[in-house]
């Protein structure tokens, strides 16, 4: 496919990287010359110097006979414009990055139906959303959601205490009677591997498990046991912007015992305004002796989401000194995400990721529903529905050749679901959920076509 993409920041960037990679012609639009230069260098794109709204710049990216448009650049309006002149153009799919409020909340005078735009992403919810997801998973630094919530993918690190330590997969594979998950990727350094049975998992490697909600509770348990229980969750979070208070809001719903912490004092006060439940505290983020008044010292979470990567991660660090259980921490630095786990930070979010994710359904083929990048490897969770045409219906996985470097996780049938196994079978209309190394993301899409 042919795809334009305006905008070479974080988001651009990585759209390119992805989507060259996987043999998709594209174009990038920017002012920045620095960055037009970097992403011809190590990307395969064409790049433009200028402005990704003028009409006159589209043509000579030849935007007739784009397929698809994007604009990720950091003004909403140059997006809109951007998205508004594809539209004439006749595009078919048009999608935009935007920060402000108003172009996405209910009743919005300007929708993405009004714009004629296909995909309205806004960073900060789906950070906040990501964040959420990962408080509400004991134990886990990663976590999405597939079938409408009824399948979890789970990321846990494995410690010499952890009861997997040492266990090959296929001992991990006999616990099946009791705890219905399965191992689907181990990263361990640099290297994700697609586990099989003689795999040991090692202290220090990062597992990443399918499993169904309903089983969550013995899983978690079983991967990170509870020293003691609480009737409350108490959650601190650090920062007062749309994030934090975005966190906080669905935290307070969730029946959460939720502290946000800011050093604006008027930021306090309209925050306040804006939350039921939550206790909002004036004060620094180092500000040990305040913040082990308000209880950090028994804080089940720390969540560290203010506008600097290294104030979160830092006082992440601090939190967990004190005796916060899990911190998690918002990193916009690509160069400082491998960096977090290393120092004891438990979990992390890249808004980078966030939003690249949500925009990279879009871009797919083969019908996928639903979708989640993994940071720092390139996989991708996937969803696709099995349609009638598929040469696999009706036959046993292990019989059927599909794509090396990936592994079908669970299968979603009607009201019931299986954890997918060698003897499982796939029939029309089932919802499969699919891990899949980058080098093998096309096939794994041409498999579900």
């Amino acid at each position: 496919m042919k795809i334009l993409i305006v905008g070479a920041g974080q988001v651009g960037f990585f759209l390119c990287e992805r989507l060259s990679l996987e043999g998709h012609e594209v174009t990038l639009i920017d002012r920045d010359e620095a960055q037009l230069n970097k992403a011809q260098e190590r990307l395969n794109v064409m790049a433009l110097s200028g402005n990704g709204a003028s009409a006159e710049l589209l043509e000579q990216a030849n935007i007739k006979e784009t397929d698809i448009f994007i604009a990720v650049t950091n003004l909403d309006e140059v997006n809109i414009l951007a998205c508004l002149l594809a539209r004439e153009y006749g595009v078919k799919t048009r999608i935009a990055r935007v920060k402000s409020i108003e172009y996405r909340s209910q009743g919005a005078i300007l929708s993405k139906e009004k714009l004629g735009i296909d995909l309205l992403i806004n960073p900060t919810d789906e950070v906040a959303d990501e964040m959420v997801k990962i408080s509400c998973r004991s134990g886990a630094f990663d976590a999405a959601e597939f079938v409408e919530g009824k399948i979890q993918f789970l990321g846990y690190r494995i410690d010499e205490e952890s009861p997997l330590c040492g266990m090959t997969l296929r001992e991990v594979g006999e616990l099946r009677g009791m705890y219905h998950f399965v191992i689907t990727a181990i990263t361990r350094g640099d290297i994700t591997i697609i586990p099989r049975g003689e795999d040991i998992i090692q202290k220090g490697d990062s597992i990443f498990i399918f499993a169904h909600t309903k089983d969550l509770p013995a899983i978690q348990f079983l991967l990170k046991p509870q020293k003691k229980k609480k009737n409350r969750c108490r959650v601190f979070i650090l920062g007062g912007s749309k994030v934090g208070v975005r966190i906080a809001k669905q935290l307070e719903q969730q029946n959460f015992d939720v502290r946000l912490i800011d050093h604006d004092e008027k930021r306090c006060h309209k925050i306040s305004a804006q939350l039921e439940k939550t206790m909002v505290i004036n004060a620094e983020g180092t500000d040990i002796h305040s913040l082990i008044e308000e209880g950090i010292d028994s804080a089940d979470l720390f969540i560290a989401v203010t506008n600097t990567d290294a104030t979160n991660i830092l006082c992440a660090l601090l939190m967990k000194q004190y005796g916060a259980a899990r911190t998690l921490a918002l990193i916009n630095t690509p160069e400082l995400l491998k960096l977090a786990p290393t120092l004891g930070i438990d979990a992390y979010v890249s808004p980078r990721l966030s939003a690249a994710g949500a925009i990279l359904k879009y871009v797919r083929r083969g019908g996928v529903i639903s979708l989640t990048t993994i940071e720092g490897s390139n996989s991708e969770v996937l969803e696709f529905e099995v349609k009638q045409s598929n040469c696999a219906i009706n036959k046993p996985l292990k019989d059927i050749k599909f794509p090396n470097g990936a592994i079908i996780g669970a299968i979603v049938r009607d009201s019931s679901y299986e954890i997918a196994s060698g003897d499982s079978q796939l029939l029309q209309g089932d919802r499969v959920v699919v891990f899949a190394l980058p080098e093998s993301l096309s096939k794994v899409e041409k498999f579900f076509e």
